[in-house]
């Protein structure tokens, strides 16, 4: 579709955050005025954009998917990149959301005006204005390359496991992988057997577990099928799994000794040499960083044409990269596996509030929201995947599900009152913040002993939600007004 002059809804981004919510929105309205952005050319987010070798969920898909659009063509448990972004296209297809969206369309800017009561908004293809705006960016869209001394110098190839570069050819290649998080962990054990050597910069080990994954056999699928009860009964049994293993990270922590004896198990049946099992064994405690699910990365490491260098990346030469101890190592190819920017999204820095400052400005490199869905100082704006909303432990699509009816509840709530805009007052956001941080202490993602992504630069754990993911749908079942500042045209309430 073309983009319009104004929308009453404008949501940028059309992966699992904003096509949830659009699809949502249209079941209550299939008439309501609601339109997406999408920078690239299709739909379907991450799940798009990352196509590296062994691409997969590390969630259950039996979880990992929208509850409205239960599918029973899952190839295996934890399903394939393609496939998932298949059931994204077809998900558009059909809850008509693909024929709201306005694809190769950037956002560049917004700009809230507070006479107008609405985001006057700046994109690749032009300008319009909206009513309500929603971010649904994500945490996982931009890939975050270190700026290593030297990196510019380097005469081979570069690229992020994000944006893979499937037109380079690895085979016989030395290749150094910078990072040995989610994404290595899957496609290292895939390149081994074309490159002539791999090296990988790992600067903490992990804890890694068995994936237990299987393929779904056409009995199972058929009964999905012909009894979609018998799918939402697995779902609701991965969810209670999945919940209890939370309350393990959260308000059971000692009981995570139990995770590390099979973590330890694993590592010393896939790892044969005592001196790479030293290096691979982390100093914290289990769940302090996102676990790694793999039954062959491991072993990979185990390999003679795998080298784990344990001392970091230092810097980048013409023909090589140099460590932590100052030894250079050649190579060909350099593939960063080094993650995105989760506590800094770029989005922050488009978006301009009632007070002339951006998002970006306000948070100073410490987000924070109000139910990780709205800011206040920005009203009629709304953020899927917020802050303190992600997990540890579960399926960050349910999360989006609950924000999902919290927006549609409050869009709803301004067309049924009349209001022309919503700004959630400040002391009931830093009230509810202080809740979260305080929940935060007892965790095992703030007392775990890591250094992790999960914690901004002021110190504060911006990113994680501390218990339930019940919880979290029960706080955002309804929206809750009375928190809120509300205008009408030419009036001003409480």
């Amino acid at each position: 579709m073309k983009l319009p002059e104004h929308v009453e809804t404008l949501i940028v981004g059309a992966g699992f955050a904003g096509m949830g919510l659009a699809a949502r929105v249209l079941r209550d309205d299939p008439a309501t005025d609601v339109v997406l952005i999408e920078r690239a050319a299709d739909v379907g987010g991450t799940w798009r954009d990352n196509t590296y070798p062994g691409c997969a969920c590390d969630v259950p898909t039996a979880l990992y998917s929208y509850s409205f659009a239960p599918s029973a063509d899952w190839s295996h448990t934890f399903a394939r990149q393609p496939e998932i972004y298949a059931y994204l296209k077809k998900v558009a297809a059909d809850t008509g959301v693909g024929d709201r969206v306005v694809l190769n369309c950037e956002l560049e800017a917004a700009i809230w005006d507070e006479g107008m009561s609405l985001w006057h908004i700046q994109t690749s293809q032009g300008a319009l204005t909206a009513k309500a705006l929603v971010a649904a960016t994500g945490a996982l869209s931009t890939p975050k390359v270190p700026d290593f001394p030297g990196l510019d110098q380097f005469s081979g190839t570069t690229f992020h496991s994000a944006t893979w570069n499937h037109e380079h050819d690895l085979r016989g290649e030395r290749i150094a992988v910078i990072g040995t998080g989610a994404s290595a962990v899957q496609f290292v054990p895939e390149i081994v057997e074309e490159a002539t050597h791999v090296t990988v910069f790992q600067r903490t080990p992990a804890w890694v577990i068995p994936r237990a994954d299987r393929s779904l056999p056409p009995i199972q699928k058929a009964l999905y099928t012909k009894v979609p009860a018998a799918q939402k009964a697995v779902r609701g049994t991965v969810y209670g799994f999945r919940e209890a293993l939370g309350a393990a990270m959260s308000h059971a922590t000692w009981v995570l000794p139990a995770f590390e004896m099979v973590a330890k198990a694993h590592l010393r049946k896939q790892v044969k040499d005592p001196e790479l099992r030293r290096k691979l064994t982390p100093d914290f405690t289990i769940g302090c960083k996102r676990m790694l699910l793999s039954n062959d990365w491991l072993r990979t490491l185990d390999r003679a044409d795998v080298s784990l260098v344990d001392s970091g990346l230092v810097s980048v030469t013409e023909d090589g990269v140099v460590d932590g101890h100052g030894i250079e190592h050649k190579v060909d190819t350099i593939i960063f596996a080094t993650g995105f920017t989760p506590t800094e999204p770029p989005v922050a820095h488009l978006i301009t509030g009632r007070s002339g400052a951006t998002l970006a400005e306000q948070w100073n490199g410490s987000p924070s929201a109000y139910k990780g869905t709205t800011v206040s100082g920005f009203p009629n704006l709304f953020l899927m995947y917020g802050p303190n909303t992600n997990l540890g432990h579960s399926s960050i699509v349910y999360m989006l599900e609950s924000q999902a009816e919290y927006v549609n509840d409050a869009l709803n709530t301004m067309k049924r009152e009349g209001l022309d805009a919503l700004d959630v007052n400040e002391s009931v956001q830093v009230q509810y913040n202080k809740g979260i941080q305080h929940e935060l202490k007892r965790t095992v993602w703030n007392k775990g002993g890591c250094s992790s992504w999960y914690i901004d630069a002021e110190g504060r754990n911006s990113v994680q939600w501390p218990t339930f993911t019940f919880t979290f749908r029960s706080l955002l079942g309804n929206f809750d007004r009375e928190n809120y500042s509300a205008r009408k045209i030419e009036s001003v309430e409480a």
